[in-house]
């Protein structure tokens, strides 16, 4: 895993997004110097690397997939194309086609998109890791990493779509093993039914463009955190493009005492934001790095949680007048960018009677007009 960080602009009170577009400029002076050193195969094979879940892939780049199958469901246009040794799946909406996962079919073990790697640092947080439930399965590549290097861990991954976990069957690789459980629901839905208590939570809910509302109010986030084991950890997959990326923190805010943040857009290319939420003491960076070498010295993880740990940043609370609000901090405690603190705190649009109906409405297929 490439542990390069991009340099840190001090810019109080700076959105995030704005602060990873530096980034991202940073780094591409980066990779025009170095001509792609330390990519690997996988990396190099169908640009694997540049794949950003909630993003379009890029409608003026040269197509060389090959389309393998198409189906139409209740909740999405789901594509499977192979590039090379890779197979993708993809949700289409309103012409623009969204990556929701890479396989390598040369290697189960391998996680081509660096978001997902990120994922997995939600290992460092637990006390225990004997249970991870996982929402928003897609191609189940994560939960499957995790099974494969952790196989004595109960890992549940829960998917929307049935079409989405037949396709993941047919060409992904995954399966029903001991210790490995697919269901196919609603997450929220899922949990509110559930009496069941997970050391790691991973929320990766895109559909395309968005997660459903009924995954980003403050009542989900209680929901997600009653069903957390002592010292357990929510990790969660963002887009900092979002326009809701803001409301999400303020929100989980109001839910978790500790959030951080882990910057997965590599080294060369833009992407997703990681975080990670609990309820707990703040982790230093010592405990972690420790944690780390126990986790990687006992399960021989494929991408090194101690490597990760260079792309963290933290969240400190500032006042702003008479506002409290949220500066994102790096390992030194330097204010790098700021959340806004004007973003509004998301909650329900239903009350509890309505919710089955509101949320089969909010995972209502996309059409042209309902954005």
């Amino acid at each position: 895993m490439d542990d390069t960080v991009p340099s840190m602009v001090n810019l109080r009170r700076v959105p995030f997004l704005h602060l990873l577009l530096v980034c991202f400029a940073l780094s591409l002076l980066v990779s025009c110097a170095d001509s792609g050193a330390g990519s690997t195969a996988t990396e190099k094979a169908a640009g694997a690397e540049r794949v950003t879940k909630g993003a379009a892939d890029n409608p003026n780049a040269t197509d060389t997939r090959n389309l393998l199958e198409s189906r139409e469901s209740p909740y999405n246009n789901v594509y499977v194309y192979r590039t090379g040794t890779n197979l993708s799946m993809t949700f289409g909406y309103n012409q623009k086609i969204y990556t929701e996962s890479v396989y390598n079919t040369l290697d189960e073990r391998d996680l081509p998109v660096p978001y997902t790697r990120f994922m997995t640092a939600a290992l460092l947080y637990p006390k225990k890791i004997n249970s991870v439930l996982e929402i928003g399965s897609g191609g189940g590549r994560v939960a499957w990493y995790l099974h494969k290097f952790l196989p004595n861990t109960a890992i549940t991954t829960v998917e929307l779509d049935p079409t989405v976990v037949e396709l993941a069957h047919k060409y992904f690789g995954i399966r029903e093993e001991p210790n490995f459980h697919i269901v196919t629901r609603d997450g929220r839905l899922f949990l509110a039914g559930s009496k069941m208590k997970y050391d790691v939570i991973l929320i990766d809910a895109y559909r395309g463009p968005f997660v459903p509302f009924h995954m980003l109010t403050k009542e989900f986030y209680k929901i997600v955190e009653q069903h957390l084991a002592d010292g357990g950890v929510v990790a969660q997959n963002i887009e900092p493009a979002t326009m809701l990326f803001d409301s999400d923190v303020n929100t989980l805010h109001e839910v978790f005492s500790q959030i951080e943040f882990y910057d997965a857009s590599g080294s060369t290319t833009g992407g997703n934001v990681v975080m990670m939420a609990y309820n707990d003491q703040a982790h230093s960076v010592s405990e972690l790095s420790g944690q780390a070498e126990k986790l990687q010295s006992t399960y021989k993880l494929r991408y090194d949680l101690g490597q990760m740990l260079a792309h963290r940043f933290g969240l400190k609370t500032v006042m702003v007048g008479q506002k409290t609000t949220f500066d994102v901090v790096d390992q030194s405690g330097k204010s790098t960018a700021g959340i806004n603190e004007n973003a509004k705190v998301l909650t329900d649009d239903f009350a509890p009677v309505e919710s089955l109906k509101a949320i089969e409405k909010h995972n209502t297929k996309w059409t042209a007009t309902s954005q």
